[in-house]
């Protein structure tokens, strides 16, 4: 005997009060009925109408998009960007937002999960509760900065660049992403066609000339005569050589790699290579790691998931010829670029691996300090049970995601160690993404 199918609800439409953010990029209401909806496109305390967009009648909970506004937030700004709005481009959560509305609802959801995950409030936490912006960030209401120099277009049937709808492979395509540095939109990669083509990723390196073009081809597909609107390198991706997705690198013309700066120094950051894609975001982000850690001369110092050694770097210069770093990063050609970034600093060693692996093979029972900026997932028990078995001074942990770091935190504070202080960045501004760095120490320091 089969029980009968799930009924579909997508497309019901809600008349709803919103409540609060969540994070992910949209609020929570509740219908007349008591169904949980994850709302995009609203704010708090609006009344919309919420039409289903996934969801059937015995989930627990449903998504869905303010498809019309009947009572509005005083934050409530038009959307800037033609491509934003219910079912179209899905890359800017918060473009309905103003900007100091936007990261005070980043700031809440911090509090949330750090309330959640980590049983802390923002007081424990030691942060005042703030998103900071970065510098040239404060637009006018309404407006968007353009920072982000960095942008993997999908390319459609038809050969149209485009971005990806919410939560899905469809494709909305584009002519202009409001967000994109200036040195993305002047490659002009949205004004043609690309046949053949899977994705396109636009690259602008800060602070030098460098721009870069990375190709996906479709299966079987060939590449295009590639003409842009600037100097160029171009690289194409090959299939996956792996169950972890790693892909073969394949340089058309140009260099292999893009020159950043930032730190007081040059990185080579090749494919595969992890860089911030804001562009003060190298320099925001070691300037707080560095002012919470304070390293001294003669210190050992842990740099773990270091990519292509940025914060490696700036502690390798800090703790002098008589200090030592170690760095461990589990890509490959990150390695290579880390290695080659920091070759004058002959007190600085990458080593390539996962963390949990590698970290025990070093035969390392103490370190002074440690930075660490995982993948999105964070760190895990495991990890930092280890990490506080070394007993650092000082911990920094760099989070792009909040829920993680939240997670996290609790597991620290099970090992022995404490926030000392808490900062947010607003690194990814008009997304519901944000970056935070703690600073730990051991719990008996900070009372």
């Amino acid at each position: 005997m089969h029980s009968d199918p799930k009924a579909s609800l997508v497309g019901e439409e809600y008349e709803v009060e919103v409540g609060p953010v969540a994070h992910g990029g949209h609020c929570v209401a509740r219908t007349a009925e008591g169904r949980v909806l994850f709302v995009r496109h609203a704010l708090p305390g609006e009344r919309v109408v919420a039409r289903v967009t996934e969801g059937e009648t015995d989930s627990r909970l449903l998504r869905a998009d303010a498809v019309r506004v009947l009572e509005a937030s005083k934050d409530r700004v038009e959307a800037p960007c033609p491509f934003s709005g219910p079912g179209r481009c899905g890359g800017c959560d918060w473009q309905h937002a103003a900007p100091g509305a936007q990261r005070r609802l980043k700031a809440d959801v911090i509090t949330e999960q750090l309330s959640r995950l980590a049983g802390l409030t923002p007081e424990e936490a030691r942060w005042d509760g703030t998103v900071e912006p970065a510098p040239g960030d404060k637009v006018a209401r309404g407006e968007v900065p353009a920072w982000r120099t960095r942008v993997q277009y999908a390319v459609d049937e038809q050969g149209r660049p485009g971005l990806r709808r919410h939560r899905s492979h469809e494709v909305e395509p584009i002519d202009h992403c409001l967000i994109a540095a200036p040195g993305v939109t002047e490659l002009g990669v949205e004004k043609r066609e690309w046949p053949q083509i899977a994705t396109v990723e636009a690259i602008a390196a800060t602070g030098s000339s460098d721009r870069q073009v990375v190709l996906t081809p479709r299966p079987g597909g060939r590449l295009p005569l590639v003409e842009l609107d600037r100097p160029v390198s171009v690289l194409r991706l090959g299939e996956p050589q792996s169950r972890e997705g790693t892909r073969a690198v394949h340089r058309v013309h140009g260099r292999p790699f893009v020159r950043e700066r930032a730190a007081g120094r040059t990185w080579r950051v090749g494919e595969g290579g992890f860089w911030q894609v804001h562009p003060k975001a190298a320099d925001l982000l070691v300037e707080a790691v560095m002012q919470g850690l304070m390293p001294r001369k003669g210190e050992m110092a842990l740099d773990l998931y270091c990519g292509v050694g940025l914060f490696a770097g700036a502690l390798g210069e800090r703790v002098g010829e008589r200090g030592a770093v170690l760095g461990i990063e589990s890509g490959k050609r990150a390695v290579e670029d880390a290695r080659h970034n920091l070759q004058d600093l002959d007190r600085v060693r990458i080593e390539h691996g996962k963390v949990e692996q590698v970290l025990p093979r070093t035969g390392i029972t103490e370190a002074d300090l440690i930075v660490l900026d995982p993948p999105r997932a964070g760190a895990g028990k495991e990890t930092v049970a280890r990490l506080a078995s070394l007993g650092p001074r000082r911990i920094a942990y760099v989070a792009c995601d909040p829920a993680a770091l939240a997670r996290d935190l609790a597991y620290f504070r099970e090992a022995g160690y404490v926030p000392r202080r808490l900062r947010a960045f607003d690194l990814f501004p008009v997304t519901h993404h944000v970056e935070c760095v703690a600073i730990l120490e051991p719990a008996a320091k900070s009372r």
